[in-house]
């Protein structure tokens, strides 16, 4: 399941949610965002049951983009137990994505 977050509930929805999220910051102005919508709403499918996936309009929170740094987009930004582990900035495709993911896991 992919969730919306933003100012409101992402405090509160990564700290409540064990293991490995990725969340994407995005915007619906960008081209390259776009294009990897489709390839992170697979790997959100196609990975379920082994992390948690999430995604930022930056638009909507530029704050949360802000705090964590992010300065171009698409940027996933990969947590664990709320922590920041890794990130992976610009559109990929879906085997580099499910890559850069299972490199976390457990």
């Amino acid at each position: 399941m992919l969730q919306e977050l933003n100012n409101d509930n992402f405090d509160t929805t990564l700290g409540q949610v064990p293991g490995v999220y990725a969340v994407r910051f995005w915007a619906e102005w960008c081209g390259p965002c776009r294009v990897m919508s489709p390839i992170f709403k697979d790997v959100a499918r196609d990975m379920q049951d082994r992390a948690h996936f999430g995604e930022v309009d930056i638009d909507q929170a530029p704050e949360l983009a802000g705090r964590f740094g992010v300065q171009s987009i698409p940027t996933v930004v990969l947590f664990k137990d709320g922590q920041v582990i890794d990130r992976m900035t610009g559109a990929a495709p879906k085997p580099n994505v499910l890559r850069f993911i299972n490199n976390h896991l457990d």
